[in-house]
């Protein structure tokens, strides 16, 4: 039913879903979300997973998973994690792939917001935990989300972190990905 729903309104709302690898890989991987510079490409690229019945999670404040709309939260993929503790980030993502395969669905931005750095968490976590990074783009010129292009395990044990971003950059750039709000989005990250 979920499946059919998050179609629908796709379709009512003029988005499609391209995938530029087998879907098979967004069963276990960090998902980088790029460019992230709006609320929107949360709900779009949460049915874009519910079309493609794939498990998503993402990593969000306890705060919500323990307010009274928590089971709406945990429902749609939220982990809460206590961010007024330090916590070893990294080692929670490994302890969670450890116990179920999922897409997790990281924003290397960290914001909305224009930055000059992208947060490297990803790359550790995708490393520590051998599993690939796997690329989803929300292109608003064309309304597409572009999922699956995947950057394997043997690449990222073999690559540098700057050589992984030139990847994803090229990538970028190769599909001409245009951001919900442009002057949000740094092409030219670090």
């Amino acid at each position: 039913m979920k499946k059919l729903i998050a179609s629908l309104i796709l379709k009512i709302v003029g988005w499609k879903i391209v995938l530029d690898g087998p879907k098979e890989n967004l069963n276990r991987c960090i998902l980088v979300t790029v460019p992230h510079t709006h609320n929107s490409e949360y709900i779009l690229g949460n049915l874009a997973f519910m079309v493609l019945d794939k498990p998503l999670k993402i990593i969000i404040k306890d705060t919500h998973t323990k307010a009274w709309y928590g089971g709406l939260v945990k429902s749609i993929g939220g982990i809460g994690v206590n961010r007024s503790q330090k916590n070893d980030l990294v080692q929670f993502v490994v302890d969670e792939f450890k116990k179920q395969d999922f897409a997790l669905v990281i924003t290397p931005e960290g914001t909305r917001s224009y930055v000059e750095k992208w947060r490297k968490g990803f790359y550790f976590m995708a490393k520590e935990a051998q599993v690939p990074i796997c690329l989803a783009m929300g292109d608003y010129k064309r309304k597409i989300m572009i999922l699956a292009k995947t950057i394997t395990v043997e690449e990222i044990n073999s690559l540098t972190y700057e050589e992984i971003l030139d990847i994803i950059r090229a990538y970028i750039v190769e599909r001409d990905v245009q951001p919900a709000v442009k002057e949000n989005w740094n092409i030219n990250f670090t």
